[in-house]
């Protein structure tokens, strides 16, 4: 009888641990499956950034597990002047903006950047931190994110990853100091006309958010003049503002009432970053004039 009892007793403890041990596995799987959708949900993502979208699939597979989709709102701050970057941001629908600030507060942009581009060159040339520049997001939408240890062990290991980066750098380079002699030889009617096609052509739609003083800042211009350019391109049928939205009517006539300088950022980051022996079904996105 006790022996009975003793073997039902073994039974049970038995029957029990392989229950759990079944349990066990059962969430180690169900996790293991739940990071593998989230990196195919990366990589898949990761084809609307033409920076990762010009990796190919081996490479960007490796970079699956390192990237995170997140929502980005605007006026977000994605780096800090003078805190060390945390993250690395690759772009897909949102649009962030990199600006330099003046001792007295007062903020202007320096870049604009989209799904052509990524937020972070500074720890692809070695530099943690920026003591002069700040970026957030001017226009909401989505980015991947990559933590800065992540993306500097990645460049290190791919030749392709770095070459990419390093055109990239130059194009940034370029509509950076373009920018700067815009500020100072045009008008802010050209000025306007150049941010707003090159927002347009990141967001992909032709309404988006954007109030007065917000443009201002980024041109480093007075409200009123903001105010007064956009009544001029309102009236002519150009742009409708209504409620912190702009919208885009005509494109062409947008374009004829900017500066060259759109024209010369644009064509270089097409030159640099053009990828012209990618197959149609990774072709992506490219600055270039809509129809």
């Amino acid at each position: 009888m006790w022996g009975t009892i003793v073997n039902a007793e073994s039974l049970a403890n038995h029957t029990l641990r392989t229950v759990a041990r079944t349990a066990a596995y059962a969430r180690r799987a169900t996790s293991a499956t739940r990071g593998v959708a989230v990196n195919l949900k990366s990589v898949d993502a990761a084809r609307g950034n033409q920076l990762l979208n010009s990796l190919p699939q081996s490479e960007l597979a490796q970079l699956g597990p390192a990237l995170e989709l997140r929502s980005i709102k605007a006026r977000d701050s994605v780096m800090r002047r003078g805190e060390p970057l945390a993250a690395v941001y690759f772009p897909l629908s949102c649009v962030l903006s990199t600006v330099a600030e003046g001792a007295g507060g007062e903020i202007v942009e320096v870049a604009t950047i989209g799904n052509e581009g990524m937020e972070g060159v500074s720890l692809f040339l070695g530099v943690d931190r920026s003591t002069t520049l700040q970026t957030f997001a001017q226009v909401p939408g989505e980015a991947l994110v990559m933590r800065a240890r992540d993306f500097s062990a990645h460049v290190k290991a791919s030749a392709r990853l770095a070459e990419i980066m390093g055109r990239y750098t130059q194009a940034l380079l370029t509509q950076i100091s373009q920018s700067g002699a815009c500020n100072r030889m045009h008008a802010a009617e050209e000025r306007c006309a150049r941010w707003l096609l090159m927002t347009h052509d990141r967001v992909h739609r032709d309404e988006f958010e954007l109030t007065h003083e917000f443009l201002a800042h980024m041109l480093g211009v007075r409200r009123a003049t903001v105010s007064e350019v956009a009544g001029v391109l309102q009236a002519a049928g150009i742009i409708q503002y209504s409620r912190g939205s702009i919208t885009i009517l005509d494109r062409l006539a947008l374009e004829e009432r900017s500066c060259e300088c759109y024209r010369l950022i644009r064509d270089e980051y097409t030159r640099l970053l053009a990828q012209p022996d990618l197959p149609a079904s990774r072709a992506t996105v490219r600055l270039v004039p809509r129809p």
